[in-house]
C-alpha cells in the first residue's frame, strides 16, 4: 500500500508529523520534570536530601547492595552535621528510609537526562528536528546538566557546618527546574500550535502583556516559596488570614541590615509569599474576566483562562491548608505540584495570546 504513495508525498507526511512527535516527547519530559519537582519537595520535607554524601553521576546509579555497602554509606552520613546535630542515634533502618527518597530523586534526574538525550539524538539523526529548534533543544540539555550540578552544589552546603542547605542554592535549584520545564513546555506548545506570520487587526497586545506578567508573577511566587522552604518559614505563623493576629507582623524588619529580612527572617519571607498569593488572587480573576470580555481572543486562551482560575483556587486552598496544619507531607507535596500546574496554566494562556490568526468569529 505504501509503495503506491509517491516518495515526495511520503516525505511531506513525515515532515508534517515530525513537529508533533517532537512536541509529544517534550511533553513527556515535562511530566518527568513535574515528577522530579514533587519528589524533590518530598525529599526536602522528609529531610532526606543530605543522606547521600557524594555526587557520583555514573557509579552512584547503583544503590548499596550488601550489608557492608549499607554500613559504609551510613558511616559517611554519620560524619555529617545533620546526623551529629539532628539525627544523633539514628539506626540503619531509619537511615535507609531517608536514603531511598534521595536515591529515587537522583535516579529520576538521571532518567530525565536519558529521556531527553536519546530521543534528541534520534530526531537529529533522522533530521526530524524542526528548523530553528536544534539550538534551543541543545540549550535545554545543557541546562539539565547544570541542574544536576546545582543540585549537588546545594547538597554540599548542608554537609559542612550547618545541617541545612543554603536557601539561596535551594531556590536556585528549584527556579532552574521551573525554567527547564517552561522552555520544554513552551516549545512543545509552539510545535502543536504553530505561530502564523499573519497578524489580525485588533489583536489584544495589552492582554498579551497582562498574561505574560501573570506568568512572571507565578514564577516569582515559586522563588519566594523556595525561600519559605529553605528557612522552614512554613512552620511559623500557622494562622490565616492574619499572621499570629497581625496583618503585618511586627517582626518584619527585626534583622539588621534591613535587606537580610527578605532572605533570613521567617516573618518577612512568609509575608512576601502570602503577599504574592494575594496579588494573584486579585490579578488572575481580572485576567480571566478580560479573556471573557475582550473581542478577538482565541477560544484556546479563554479555555486556558478557566483552567488558570480553577488551578489558582485549588492552589490557594492547598497553601492555606498546608500552613494551618503546619506543613503535613501530603498537603505540602500537593502544594508543590500545584505550583507547577499553575505555572503551566499561566504559560498556556500567554502562549495562546501570541500574534496569530484568531478565530474569525472572535473565539
Amino acid at each position: 500500500m505504501d509503495a503506491t504513495i509517491p516518495p515526495a508525498a511520503r516525505q511531506a507526511t513525515r515532515a508534517a508529523a515530525a513537529p508533533r512527535a517532537v512536541a509529544a516527547w517534550l511533553f513527556v519530559c515535562c511530566a518527568l520534570v513535574f515528577a522530579m519537582i514533587v519528589v524533590g519537595g518530598v525529599t526536602r520535607l522528609t529531610h532526606s536530601g543530605l543522606s547521600i554524601t557524594e555526587w557520583q553521576p555514573i557509579v552512584g546509579t547503583l544503590p548499596p547492595l550488601s550489608d557492608i555497602q549499607w554500613q559504609t554509606a551510613f558511616a559517611k552520613y554519620q560524619a555529617t552535621p545533620e546526623y551529629q546535630q539532628v539525627n544523633k542515634g539514628m539506626q540503619l533502618d531509619e537511615f535507609k528510609g531517608i536514603f531511598w527518597w534521595e536515591y529515587f530523586h537522583r535516579l529520576l534526574g538521571r532518567l530525565i537526562g536519558i529521556a531527553f538525550l536519546v530521543p534528541l539524538l534520534w530526531f537529529v539523526l533522522r533530521r526530524n528536528v524542526p528548523p530553528g529548534h536544534a539550538g534551543k533543544l541543545a540549550t535545554i540539555f545543557v541546562l539539565g546538566g547544570l541542574q544536576g550540578a546545582m543540585g549537588w552544589y546545594m547538597v554540599k552546603s548542608g554537609l559542612v557546618d550547618d545541617p541545612r542547605v543554603s536557601q539561596f542554592r535551594l531556590t536556585a535549584h528549584l527556579g532552574l527546574a521551573f525554567v527547564i520545564f517552561a522552555a520544554m513546555f513552551w516549545i512543545g506548545l509552539s510545535l502543536v500550535f504553530p505561530q502564523s506570520r499573519e497578524r489580525v487587526a485588533g489583536e489584544p497586545h495589552s492582554l498579551r502583556r497582562f498574561a505574560y506578567a501573570v506568568g512572571a508573577l507565578v514564577f516569582v511566587m515559586v522563588l519566594t516559596g523556595g525561600f519559605v522552604a529553605g528557612i522552614r518559614a512554613g512552620f511559623a505563623y500557622n494562622t490565616f488570614p492574619l499572621m499570629n493576629g497581625a496583618i503585618v507582623p511586627p517582626e518584619l524588619f527585626m534583622l539588621e541590615p534591613w535587606w537580610r529580612n527578605f532572605f533570613w527572617n521567617m516573618a518577612t519571607v512568609q509575608f512576601d509569599h502570602r503577599l504574592i498569593a494575594w496579588a494573584l488572587a486579585l490579578i488572575v480573576p481580572a485576567l480571566w474576566w478580560k479573556l471573557r470580555s475582550t473581542a478577538g481572543v482565541p477560544s484556546r486562551a479563554r479555555v486556558g483562562g478557566h483552567m488558570l482560575l480553577a488551578i489558582l483556587a485549588i492552589q490557594v486552598a492547598l497553601g492555606i491548608a498546608t500552613l494551618l496544619m503546619a506543613v503535613p507531607l501530603p498537603l505540602a507535596a500537593a502544594h508543590q505540584a500545584g505550583a507547577v500546574l499553575l505555572f503551566a496554566a499561566a504559560l498556556n494562556v500567554a502562549h495562546a495570546l501570541r500574534p496569530s490568526v484568531y478565530d474569525a468569529v472572535g473565539g
